[in-house]
């Protein structure tokens, strides 16, 4: 964790959250703590909305000194894996797979305003798996959270995708939800944790039971560290802490294994899924959450009458939001979060891009024998 002390989220600041740059339907508003704070680590943020149908690159621009959402097109876009220059988004029934090109992104106008630029490469075809969080693995693998199948897996180029582990629990490979498996926490490059939330075999049966009903577990030993949760999702290792999003509580907690414990460390006011974090602060996705059967019963719609959808910034020493980005219309359920570290000002190529065409990533001994004046 580094020393970076995030600025002091008071009444006044929340209630003068400055309007975002974005038109109808897709406005927001954010604290100016929260620009502050992207200012000051020199980070910014990709989220996933399944519900918009965008991803959205969140990121400070120094020109205006504001925040700026920039959104792009995606068909179902939920679990999110970057890893240094690699980028991968899970949607409907394919995973698309970007990389960082700084050279493209020194190009891009306006010049010298853009220090990254995720171009795509490949798309893999699944199958609709309905692929939850991803990871890349220390060995350069992306594992995938296969909840429609209950598993953890990954790819190759001959299957739609390759099982690797599941619950004890699940006692066949069926494309039926049986535990809503969703989470996925990496430890030393391999899957190490996942969420559910349910301890069950049949199609769906999780919904019975799913405001109490969720558990913890360690992949390696397949046992169950936590039961008794409310939805959770994005369990993560982190400083040498095991984190989650008790989503049903609205809330980021702390996991005792050993006693078989948690402990709340902030409640928000949404639905929470998706985290990411850069030194004492936890970047949280907010979501409102519908008004139906999915999500009635669970704690959080009891404690809220209203919910909020957004991004929210918790310092993980004292419980403090000291910032927070929410949509105003258009957005409403946030699955993803991921911070960019030492990313100021990114851009994302759509598939049509027209500068697609144009930009060619060649080995460094091929680019050696382009012409000097093509190289640029």
């Amino acid at each position: 964790m580094t020393d970076y002390q995030p600025p002091h989220l008071d009444e006044e600041q929340e209630s003068e959250a400055a309007e975002a740059p974005k038109p109808d339907p897709l406005r927001s508003v954010y604290t100016s703590s929260f620009g502050e704070i992207l200012k000051q680590t020199g980070v910014s943020l990709v989220v996933s909305t399944y519900q918009a149908g965008k991803v959205i690159l969140i990121r400070y621009d120094p020109d205006t000194e504001t925040v700026n959402t920039h959104f792009r097109a995606f068909a179902k876009p939920m679990g999110i894996a970057v890893d240094a220059n690699r980028l991968s988004i899970g949607g409907t029934n394919t995973v698309w797979y970007y990389r960082n090109m700084p050279a493209v992104a020194r190009k891009l106008e306006p010049e010298g305003k853009h220090d990254a630029a995720y171009l795509p490469r490949r798309i893999h075809v699944t199958g609709d798996i309905d692929i939850h969080e991803m990871a890349w693995a220390g060995d350069g693998e992306l594992w995938l959270v296969n909840t429609r199948f209950g598993c953890l897996c990954t790819l190759d180029a001959d299957h739609s995708f390759y099982p690797r582990w599941r619950p004890p629990f699940i006692s066949a490979l069926a494309p039926e939800d049986r535990c809503h498996l969703n989470g996925l926490a990496m430890l030393n490059g391999r899957p190490q944790f996942v969420t559910a939330l349910g301890e069950t075999d049949t199609r769906g049966a999780w919904r019975e039971n799913k405001a109490n009903g969720g558990l913890l577990m360690e992949v390696p030993t397949r046992t169950i560290l936590l039961r008794g949760l409310s939805m959770p999702h994005s369990p993560r290792w982190y400083d040498n802490k095991l984190w989650f999003l008790e989503s049903g509580e609205g809330s980021i907690a702390l996991a005792d294994v050993r006693h078989g414990t948690w402990r709340t460390i902030a409640q928000v006011p949404g639905f929470t899924r998706g985290i990411d974090f850069y030194g004492p602060l936890a970047f949280i996705g907010l979501s409102q959450v519908r008004e139906s059967a999915t999500f009635s019963g669970i704690p959080l719609v009891e404690r809220l009458t209203e919910r909020t959808c957004g991004v929210w910034v918790v310092d993980l020493r004292d419980g403090r939001t000291v910032g927070f980005l929410r949509f105003e219309e258009g957005v409403q359920e946030i699955f993803a979060v991921q911070v960019l570290p030492n990313i100021h000002f990114p851009e994302m190529l759509e598939w049509n891009d027209d500068r697609i065409k144009n930009s060619y990533v060649l080995p460094d001994d091929a680019l050696a024998e382009v012409p000097e004046e093509m190289k640029e």
